[in-house]
């Protein structure tokens, strides 16, 4: 994890969060081992509060990966919600599956396979809760279409705000990020900040977390 803050502080607030569930610590390794993104444990616990603080009904996620995030968010859903998460790979969607059939979560969730920038224009809103944390290069286009998939007072969830170097002076990122993709995360974030639609706070929790709620009445 990047030290956005202090090692001594980061053990402390992870020691009071506590473990994991023992599920989502073998999905973190296995995707870790295959190479595949996954979120920090404390970004977890933010999508654990966020979500339980609404009860949300209705889950929209870009990017599964393993499920590891959406096992967070289907497990905070209120009785009969539904999450529905875009995965592009089928190997990865279908590590998923079982997964989400291993928590007890299979009912819950609905897994599309596909490319986001499609499948997002196929799903009908309102949601009370998007994450969005799929490829980097599709956060900006996709954004007025997830902000109009958003019910007023609703949730958008951007991870990896602070995954580039270039975005925080100072910070070294790892070399497979190039300076093009952290103009891409740079522009999107400064999207996110002056957004009429959107009240955003940005965090420095796991790779950077913006939480977006979208204001009543904002136009799409």
């Amino acid at each position: 994890m990047p030290e956005f803050v202090h090692i001594a502080v980061q053990d402390y607030l992870s020691a009071l969060n506590g473990p994991e569930d023992g599920l989502l610590q073998e999905v973190r390794a296995r995707a870790l081992a295959d190479g595949v993104p996954a979120i920090s444990p404390d970004t977890g616990r933010l999508l654990d509060v966020l979500a339980a603080s609404s009860a949300p009904g209705r889950i929209l996620e870009i990017g599964t990966g393993y499920g590891s995030s959406g096992m967070h968010l289907a497990s905070a859903l209120a009785p009969g919600g539904m999450l529905f998460t875009i995965e592009r790979d089928p190997a990865r969607a279908a590590i998923a599956r079982q997964h989400f059939e291993r928590a007890g979560l299979a009912s819950r969730v609905s897994v599309m396979v596909g490319e986001a920038a499609r499948l997002v224009h196929k799903v009908a809103g309102p949601f009370d809760l998007i994450l969005q944390d799929g490829p980097k290069d599709l956060y900006e286009p996709l954004l007025d279409r997830l902000v109009g998939l958003l019910r007023p007072g609703g949730v958008l969830v951007s991870d990896n705000i602070l995954w580039q170097g270039d975005v925080m002076p100072g910070f070294r990122s790892e070399p497979a990020h190039s300076a093009e993709s952290s103009a891409i995360i740079s522009r999107y974030s400064q999207r996110l900040a002056a957004d009429p639609r959107l009240s955003t706070v940005f965090l420095p929790v796991g790779d950077g977390v913006a939480v977006s709620a979208r204001r009543d009445g904002g136009a799409s």
